[in-house]
């Protein structure tokens, strides 16, 4: 049966859907899980989303990925994406990176095992925990799966628990799907026609949208968002309302765009915005050089999960943000 890392994941489901003679009548469905829950799981297929009860369900598997990513692919990207998050605070352990930022986000304040920590594995977890404890934070470390499986048991063994499934998510800019024509502009839909600006430095008001949804912006906040030489700052304003947000930028050598906090207001929502904020960063990280975009979503967030579907990004790899338990 399935399990919660199989989340993100292509898996192909059996389902139960009727009974003719006595007989049980099966139906195969293919795509990817987004969401795995005691009553339910969820697929995006290509046909769209299907919800199966788990009752239903005769037999399921993951299906392997036809090419499964390597472990230097993985720490490259993971690097590339550290980048584009610099926590203001950092030191190293071997090649493994202690980060610290006022606990602004969990990315920022985690260390990031990869490579050699130039020590055994239960030195290096002491390590990081005395780090963290000289900076008057609770100790977190990011495990990319599969690649850190090895920490991950080793936290396990130690009673760290773990924050819910982050999806790491890639697709190649050239292919990269278009967002659909905006609607009409309509009383319920005001934001028809608006167009999409990009910014070398952020607004107030889009500063005040990441402190809305991150829960305070400190200094180590700015420095994060701004202290990368290659960014821009999408808005999408409409009537002098800010409705739409996100953030682009370049890293990995060049190769990787990096996208975050794409936001779009309740009001504005469902008239594709958040896919045209992509595109607009998509076509300046393109004219800059870059090759691949990136993303990083908490697989529970479906309605994301499935927007970035239909953009075409798919799943690289995961990872699990660990936190030591109480002192």
């Amino acid at each position: 049966m399935l399990r919660q890392q199989d989340v993100g994941h292509r898996i192909v489901v059996r389902r139960i859907v009727g009974i003719r003679e006595g007989r049980p009548l099966f139906s195969d469905a293919l795509g990817e899980l987004v969401e795995l829950s005691e009553t339910h799981l969820t697929i995006a297929t290509a046909q769209g989303r299907l919800r199966v009860p788990v009752a239903e369900v005769h037999r399921a598997k993951r299906v392997p990925p036809t090419r499964r990513p390597t472990a230097s692919a993985v720490v490259e990207l993971e690097l590339a994406a550290d980048e584009a998050w610099p926590a203001p605070v950092r030191a190293r352990l071997g090649d493994w990176l202690l980060r610290s930022a006022d606990g602004w986000t969990g990315r920022a304040n985690s260390a990031l095992p990869v490579g050699d920590p130039d020590r055994p594995l239960p030195a290096a977890i002491d390590a990081i925990e005395r780090w963290y404890a000289e900076h008057g934070q609770p100790a977190m470390v990011n495990t990319p799966l599969p690649l850190a499986v090895p920490v991950g048991a080793e936290l396990d063994a130690r009673g760290w628990t773990a924050r819910p499934l982050t999806l790491v998510q890639t697709v190649p800019l050239a292919t990269l799907r278009p967002a659909e024509p905006p609607p009409a502009p309509t009383p319920q839909g005001p934001a028809g026609g608006a167009a999409v600006a990009l910014t070398g430095v952020p607004s107030e008001e889009w500063l005040a949208v990441a402190a809305g949804r991150k829960g305070g912006l400190p200094d180590s906040a700015r420095h994060i968002l701004t202290a990368v030489a290659q960014v821009r700052f999408a808005q999408v304003y409409a009537d002098g309302a800010l409705l739409a947000t996100g953030r682009g930028t370049v890293t990995g050598q060049g190769r990787w765009l990096g996208l975050s906090l794409i936001e779009v207001a309740p009001q504005a929502r469902r008239q594709g915005l958040a896919a045209r904020v992509i595109r607009a960063l998509a076509d300046w990280g393109t004219a800059e050089g870059a090759t691949h975009a990136f993303l990083q979503v908490e697989q529970r967030n479906i309605e994301a999960v499935s927007l970035y579907r239909k953009l075409g990004f798919t799943t690289h790899h995961t990872y699990l943000t660990r936190v030591a338990p109480p002192t």
